[in-house]
């Protein structure tokens, strides 16, 4: 079977129906497209059945008369052809699209050219265009610009011009005048042959035929640019969207929305109160030293996943991972008013999902998984780091006690410890009822490896 060969770049210049598409479409611009064009075909279709309407209430003032049920039809075919094109549209080039879209401009030319069948009035052919009946395809012009790529829409208006060009030559060429009236317009308006031409109806007047199509043309070629300019807007801010999905990796989507909204708000380095998690997974050196690599890996996706979600739903920072475990941040980039709150519950939920996670794994003939959660609230500086590459710093004593506090779950032999930083905080945020603080177990003047001095801290 012989494969057609792809046209050159420099042939697909002249492919005016080719799609406004990008060569790389991911999925954020891809959804996009598709939002675009159903939301502008709905747009279009339901502005061209109010047209229609409109028209045709206008046409019965104009022509009070029974012959004016033709161009009824004409309007109703033209409102149909709309429904099935809202049905055939889609991102890409479709030929079923561009049929129907040709269809269109048909019966809007030949509903224009030829005489009324139900008319008895008895007037040559060339008066058609006196009729001004050309304005029409405006219509269907500007409605193209709500779902059409910039090339379709010259299209329209190429196919358009051609089409109304064809039609007159065709008239004039075919059509017979009627005997004597051109002599006696030329007799009413003797020395005026301007005049005389200008209101003789037997003319298809071929100068504002051409103007008519010529103009047209100039706004067609107008609006595909200033369509070309929308898509280009439109492809940007798809590209916007996918920075921010990227950025919702890390952030919770209440702080993605605060960032989108601020210019630089990153790049301020300060010192805050804020929260530190860290969750590690127990004995995970000595689980996966006989394990299948894959099912390891795939062990540490299903933890993750899950801890990342708690850590996002309760409005915190993914700040690393950190192999087997990772670490969260509780009032980064930007503090709130709960942020100590936000971190217990979030530790209170991490133990409930792997309690859960563990009678599934049970279930399946699977290990069980053991973590243990630190969490501490103190002062850490915030900013950025780095020079070409950039990255959000969170350091100080606030990330460095949370990470013993986390350590220090292997001598109790608990899921959680606290420092009472973070569980005094909590009750001075005031959260009704404060359920996140109970159970909690006090243990007093402990020492903690690596932090200077004894502390209090509580565990579950």
């Amino acid at each position: 079977m012989t494969e057609t060969a792809a046209p050159s770049p420099r042939r697909e210049r002249f492919f005016f129906t080719q799609p406004d598409v990008p060569e790389e479409v991911n999925e954020y611009t891809q959804a996009v497209l598709e939002n675009h064009k159903r939301e502008g075909l709905e747009l279009a279709v339901r502005a061209r059945w109010i047209a229609m309407a409109i028209i045709a209430v206008f046409l019965v003032f104009i022509n009070p008369a029974w012959e004016v049920v033709y161009y009824h039809f004409i309007l109703a075919l033209v409102a149909l052809n709309g429904w099935f094109i809202r049905r055939a549209g889609r991102v890409g080039q479709s030929s079923l699209e561009l049929f129907l879209l040709f269809m269109d401009l048909l019966i809007m030319t030949l509903g224009m050219l030829i005489p009324n069948p139900f008319s008895d009035d008895v007037r040559p052919l060339a008066m058609q265009y006196e009729f001004g009946y050309f304005q029409y395809f405006f219509l269907i012009l500007a409605g193209g610009t709500l779902a059409y790529s910039w090339r379709t829409v010259i299209a329209i208006g190429t196919w358009t011009a051609g089409m109304w060009t064809v039609g007159w030559i065709a008239l004039w060429w075919f059509a017979t005048p009627i005997p004597g009236l051109t002599d006696q317009v030329k007799q009413a308006f003797a020395g005026y042959p301007d005049v005389a031409e200008f209101m003789n109806p037997d003319s298809v007047m071929p100068s504002l035929r051409i103007q008519e199509a010529v103009v047209f043309m100039i706004v067609a070629v107008t609006l595909a640019f200033s369509v070309r300019r929308f898509n280009r807007l439109l492809l940007s801010n798809a590209s916007l969207e996918r920075e921010r999905a990227n950025l919702s990796r890390y952030f919770s989507p209440n702080v993605v929305d605060q960032l989108s909204q601020n210019d630089e708000p990153l790049k301020q380095v300060r010192n805050e109160n804020i929260a530190v998690l860290f969750i590690d997974i127990v004995g995970f050196t000595k689980f996966a030293a006989d394990r299948d690599p894959y099912s390891v890996i795939e062990l540490l996706r299903g933890f993750h996943s899950r801890m990342e979600a708690e850590v996002f739903r309760h409005n915190g920072t993914l700040d690393k991972y950190l192999g087997d475990g990772l670490m969260a941040t509780f009032g980064t980039p930007i503090s709130g008013e709960r942020d100590a709150s936000n971190a217990m519950a979030c530790a209170r939920s991490m133990v409930q999902v792997l309690e859960q996670w563990n009678a599934e794994r049970k279930r399946a003939g699977e290990p069980e998984i053991q973590a243990g959660i630190g969490v501490h609230y103190g002062p850490a500086l915030l900013g950025d780091i780095g020079a070409n590459r950039l990255e959000y710093a969170v350091i100080g004593n606030a990330v460095n006690v949370a990470a013993k506090l986390e350590g220090l779950t292997r001598d109790f032999g608990v899921k959680l410890v606290v420092s009472s930083d973070l569980r005094d905080q909590v009750i001075r945020e005031h959260i009704a009822g404060l359920e996140c603080l109970e159970g909690l177990e006090l243990h007093s003047d402990q020492g903690v490896r690596g932090v200077d001095g004894r502390m209090d801290v509580w565990t579950l």
